[in-house]
Parts: structure tokens; sequence; C-alpha cells
């Protein structure tokens, strides 16, 4: 069985299913990866599909979640990418892992379409830079365990 990941934000509506996504491309076959909210939205943002579409990373079937939902799962690692899920994470039976790696919300760009698409790929992008070399460390731990 593989070890679970679980990706922490506040609405699970934009980083942490952009963070699911990179790290299940990234380290799939290694880890488990999935994504909650401590206050879900109920939905996906439609611009975080859109960019990942682009990078060839489908997450439209994902779909917001509560916390709650994996309280009674093996946690091994707990991911924050925001400061309020940091805050209010839970800890979960066998977790051995936190980290706490903020990022913008993308969710509260303004402007045309265009110029939110921008932050939203910015966003990805250093979502995309810190989740690939958290899948390199995973390998070579792995490799080396």
């Amino acid at each position: 069985m593989k070890p679970l990941v679980l990706i922490l934000c506040t609405g699970n509506s934009c980083r942490s299913h952009l963070a699911e996504g990179l790290l299940r491309a990234a380290a799939g076959d290694l880890l488990e990866v999935a994504s909650a909210g401590s206050k879900p939205a109920g939905y996906v943002h439609p611009l975080s599909v859109e960019v990942m579409q682009e990078l060839g990373i489908d997450i439209s079937s994902h779909h917001s979640k509560h916390v709650d939902e994996f309280l009674s799962k093996d946690v091994e690692t707990v991911i924050t990418v925001c400061g309020n899920a940091d805050q209010a994470c839970p800890m979960f039976p066998g977790q051995r892992n936190r980290h706490h790696w903020g990022f913008d919300d993308p969710a509260h760009a303004t402007g045309s379409r265009e110029e939110q698409l921008v932050v939203f790929r910015r966003v990805r992008d250093e979502i995309k830079r810190v989740f690939e070399a958290y899948a390199l460390g995973r390998r070579d731990q792995a490799r080396l365990g």
C-alpha cells in the first residue's frame, strides 16, 4: 500500500487541487495523493482545471472534499498550502510528517480572464517547482530506504 499524502487548503478549490494533480503526476506510482479543505468551496475552480490541462494533467474529475473525510484514514504526510489550513489542521492517526508550503490563492485574482489566467499559471508553476522537488526527495528516500 502506498503512503497517503494529504494536501490541505481552506477551500479545496484551487491550490490543493493544483498540488494534488502535480504531485500525482510526479510521484503517483510511489504515493497515494489526495486533497481536502477545512471549509470546502464545493467546486474545483474552472481556471485550475484549465491551467493544469495546459500541462497535460486532467483534474476535471476532482471534487471539493472536507478534511473530516480523511480523519479515519492512515495519512502518512499532511502538506498545507495556505496559512488558514496550517492553523486549522488536525492530527491524523498514523501521521508521521507535516509540511507547510504557502502559496497565493489564485481564486482572488481580479481583472480580465487573461489577467486571472496569468495568476493561475504563476501559482501553478510555483506549486509545480515545490512539489516536483518533494517528489524527487521521496524517490531518493525510497531508493535509499
